[in-house]
């Protein structure tokens, strides 16, 4: 999960008389109204994942409304990144309610979702349909080239900030062998690689010697979806596919790749490697949360209705976490089990990111794919430039090649 973190202080989330929920935030109440034109208005400008989402509620609540404080804010950030599961999101629910509630938190998620949602879902129907324009093709080939790259740039992104977390909280060696683990998992066992992330947690927890009574592992029923997933109908499929993205997805978006990836298109058949990468990509460049590349593997895996299944389970963790622990949010960042399970779990989800760059790289079949793939890194890592850039960069190249006589990844 992006964001920002190291604010500290109780949450403040009570007003003077100390209620909390129905109006969530001092003086009058703020109109539903309100809330689902500006969360919308985000929901429609957050390109550029969480940095983006992150400064531009700041702007809304903090500078512009006053609606919540800096610290108060900084709080709610770090907070949300000790959830799984995508964290401005979280941050944006947060937000919508403390200024009006639940049902403000509701509507709140509800107008930061659903612009991006419908934007992926278009354009997952003109990439994935039956027989899509040249252009098409070549513009989803040019810009799927390059998510190996961006890949690898959002783990290499995380590295700094969870080395020197290792060495305040954990050891140097744990934490190596947990990205270690985390990579090699990614590229090999990607169906699984949920539960490599919740045992290197509860290896973490026990390292620190969190009391037994305080480590959890994950929520009894999951096993139960596990089994109908693995078992049941397409629908059920996808919705087990989501909920690890929602529910069990530590690190940031990106770590739902490998967690996708080997269930879409290796177990179920529901898209080609290729068809994976574009989905990738569109999650990239389209506003709002990339966990909506969830929801072009749902319209692949069951059309329209399967991508709005998807979507629906993905985020339903998410708002379920705010609704039921918004109001315990300076407790969970005190709570030595959950950091001390993030501690093991969280390099493990930076090795996954990085790993996933493998697989995604080997499914590139054409010699003009790698060069571009290299010039994204370059754009990437040595020039800083973002992925949104670097995807529509490497999408028009792609036009460029194939209409000058390049062939078309088959």
């Amino acid at each position: 999960m992006s964001g920002e973190s190291g604010a500290t202080g109780e949450l403040r989330a009570t007003d003077e008389s100390g209620m909390v929920g129905d109006r969530g935030v001092d003086g009058p109440a703020v109109g539903l109204g309100t809330v689902l034109k500006e969360w919308g208005r985000i929901g429609c400008l957050g390109f550029g994942g969480p940095p983006a989402h992150i400064a531009l509620l700041r702007k809304l609540c903090v500078e512009d409304r006053k609606w919540l404080d800096a610290q108060e804010f900084e709080d709610a950030i770090a907070a949300c990144n000790l959830l799984p599961g995508p964290a401005s999101t979280q941050l944006a629910i947060f937000c919508a309610w403390r200024v009006r509630g639940r049902v403000g938190a509701l509507v709140g998620g509800a107008a930061f979702i659903v612009p991006g949602l419908i934007v992926i879902l278009a354009l997952a129907v003109l990439f994935l349909r039956g027989d899509p324009p040249t252009w098409v093709k070549a513009a989803g080939a040019g810009a799927g080239t390059a998510v190996a790259a961006v890949a690898v740039q959002a783990g290499v992104s995380l590295i700094p900030a969870g080395w020197r977390r290792a060495l305040q909280q954990s050891s140097r060696a744990r934490w190596m062998l947990y990205l270690l683990l985390g990579t090699v998992a990614a590229a090999t066992i990607g169906p699984w690689l949920v539960l490599l992330l919740i045992a290197c947690g509860i290896g973490e927890a026990i390292a620190q010697r969190v009391p037994a009574s305080a480590r959890r592992g994950p929520a009894p029923g999951l096993p139960l979806l596990a089994a109908a997933g693995l078992g049941g109908g397409v629908l059920l499929s996808v919705a087990w596919v989501a909920i690890k993205v929602g529910a069990l997805s530590y690190g940031g978006g990106f770590v739902i790749i490998p967690l996708m990836r080997a269930d879409a298109v290796d177990h179920y058949h529901w898209m080609t490697g290729a068809q994976f990468l574009n989905a990738v990509a569109l999650g990239q460049i389209t506003p709002g949360p990339v966990v909506q590349t969830v929801a072009v593997v749902g319209y692949a895996a069951a059309g329209i209705g399967g991508g709005l299944l998807a979507s629906a389970v993905a985020f339903s963790p998410s708002f379920a976490f705010i609704l039921l622990g918004a109001d315990h949010f300076g407790q969970l960042r005190d709570n030595r089990a959950v950091r001390a399970f993030l501690d093991g779990a969280g390099p493990a989800a930076i090795g996954a990111i990085l790993g996933s760059a493998i697989p995604l790289a080997l499914t590139l079949t054409q010699v003009w794919q790698y060069c571009v793939l290299a010039g994204a890194a370059a754009l990437l890592l040595a020039l800083r430039r973002g992925p949104v850039l670097t995807l529509l960069s490497a999408a028009a190249v792609g036009v460029v090649i194939v209409f000058a006589g390049g062939p078309l990844p088959s």
